[in-house]
């Protein structure tokens, strides 16, 4: 506990200890994870390198009287038999540890009794019982090597702000608080900066693009990249740039390393460790950025995991949606409901994937770094760095997509799309086959499915038309199945093909399986009431 040493004014001169032990000494604290990694480090090379400690040796005259017993030791066969130092080995049945005297009398029987009679022997020389002895002498060689390596000054005050910090984020008990401060911190920047900024930018260029309304095949054509270009600025200005800034910021400070620190117990019992924590909740303003923000801070199947369980956090487009249509028709009990499902579905999924991609992840060290202020210059080049490559994959791909959809509806497919998409909509949801194009679209961005069914169904008012079961059906749906082309393409870029697709398969076939039940459920309660 090197932080309470410092609290208590008292300096320890690592280097000369560990010149007096003959063995590597690493300052740690560890309740606070912080010198984990060095000591590690240290204990392999010193494993590798078969150091062995200087002796410790006991005082002079306790020496002398153990003469004897030594002399007993020496043979070879016991020193092959135990393997430890004869040093150790003398200590320890001097002060008669069960355990070796058992070892002992199992292998050497007939060495017992004159083991016995050396201790009885040494015994009669020493002024105290020799257990007292050693034990005291034990406590005095303890004192000198701590007065030679170590001397008492004044507490550092420009130190006593970190210190204030380290309790507030990573003390066992209290250490919850500055995590949940960080938390509220991210929430903030998704619910209010974003949606601010989200007002300022996609909306209004949403709100002029929707004034076009043209008739040939190239207007419908341009029109929808238009549409895609402005959905990729809904996408980057109010949610990738701010929020990837506030995560390198955080990482770069030291403060998001002591968040995972905290909360690591937690996230196991998903199979993931505590730093995810932070781009789980970006996920609740955009998947995009809390995807990149998964790859930037995990590796091999936590990376896999945590990408795919970030897909099923609503964002705050599906939220929106949620909140649009649960409030009012449903209420709060039911867009609680949605919400809770969504939790429970990512907890679940978290125990099954870990089957999937088993590995053992209790093993991890998280080093904790020194705080330091973020450069201005690293924070933009890194928010950037992790920008640029999500950019040039998204870009194109949800472009393409828009010019699809948007050309199947220029030619009138909207009636084979919802026929072909029958069986999912009327026969498994229990939906209108109307609804079959605003899921499709919902693809491209999810907000556009909400506009969409107001279309599809010709009024802004749905109640007549869809019951309070088919819109929590709706919902259910909507909430789980594939988030967005830009989340596709994101996943494309970090886990590669085969999971990207697997994320689809996993997310379409979750979202058909809960919709289905909570239709059967609702039925039935209804039935009942």
């Amino acid at each position: 506990r090197m932080d309470e040493a410092r609290e208590k004014g008292l300096y320890v001169n690592v280097k000369a200890l560990s010149e007096r032990l003959g063995v590597p000494v690493v300052a740690t604290v560890a309740h606070m994870g912080k010198g984990l990694t060095e000591l590690f480090a240290a204990a392999l090379d010193a494993a590798r390198g078969k150091a062995c400690p200087l002796s410790q040796p006991c005082s002079e005259h306790i020496r002398e009287s153990l003469k004897p017993l030594n002399a007993l030791l020496a043979r070879p066969e016991i020193e092959e038999a135990f393997r430890v130092p004869r040093p150790l080995l003398l200590m320890q049945l001097a002060e008669n540890d069960d355990w070796f005297l058992r070892e002992l009398a199992e292998h050497f029987p007939d060495v017992v009794p004159e083991v016995t009679a050396a201790r009885a022997a040494a015994q009669q020389t020493l002024p105290r019982p020799l257990s007292d002895e050693l034990h005291a002498d034990r406590h005095h060689r303890a004192a000198l090597l701590y007065e030679a390596v170590t001397r008492l000054g004044a507490q550092e005050d420009s130190e006593r702000w970190k210190r204030w910090l380290d309790e507030l984020f990573l003390h066992p008990r209290w250490g919850l608080i500055g995590s949940l401060a960080v938390f509220a911190l991210v929430l903030f920047m998704v619910f209010e900066v974003s949606a601010v900024l989200d007002g300022l930018t996609s909306a209004r260029l949403a709100e002029w693009v929707g004034q076009w309304q043209p008739d040939s095949t190239a207007g419908v054509v341009g029109l929808a990249v238009a549409e895609a270009l402005v959905g990729m600025v809904g996408i980057v200005v109010p949610y990738m740039l701010p929020l990837v800034l506030l995560l390198v910021a955080l990482e770069e400070s030291g403060i998001m390393h002591r968040v995972a620190f905290v909360v690591d117990r937690g996230f196991h019992s998903i199979g993931l460790h505590g730093g995810v924590a932070v781009p789980f909740l970006i996920g609740l303003g955009c998947n995009v950025p809390a995807i990149s923000a998964v790859a930037a801070a995990a590796r091999g199947r936590e990376r896999i995991v945590a990408s795919l369980l970030i897909t099923f956090v609503p964002c705050s487009a599906r939220s929106a949606i949620v909140l649009a249509l649960g409030g009012k028709y449903l209420g709060g009990a039911g867009v609680f409901a949605v919400f809770a499902l969504a939790m429970l579905t990512v907890a679940v999924l978290g125990k099954l994937l870990g089957r999937r991609y088993p590995e053992d992840v209790r093993g991890m060290v998280l080093e904790i770094p020194p705080y330091r202020p973020p450069a201005w210059r690293a924070l933009l080049a890194n928010t950037w760095v992790r920008t640029r490559d999500i950019l040039t994959i998204v870009t194109p791909l949800l472009v393409a997509g828009s010019v699809v959809l948007a050309l199947l509806a220029h030619f009138g497919a909207d009636d084979l799309i919802n026929a072909a998409l029958t069986p999912v909509t009327s026969w498994w949801l229990g939906l209108p086959a109307a609804l079959g194009v605003p899921i499709l679209f919902g693809i491209l961005r999810k907000e556009l499915s909400l506009l969409m069914v107001y279309q599809a169904l010709g009024t802004l008012e749905i109640s007549p038309l869809l019951d309070w079961v088919q819109i929590l059906v709706f919902l259910v749906f909507l909430t789980f199945y594939i988030p967005c082309v830009s989340t596709f393409a994101v996943m494309l870029k970090t886990l590669g093909r085969r999971e990207a697709f697997f994320s689809v398969a996993l997310s379409v076939g979750v979202a058909l399986g809960l919709a289905g039940t909570v239709r059967l459920g609702a039925e039935l309660i209804r039935f009942i009431a």
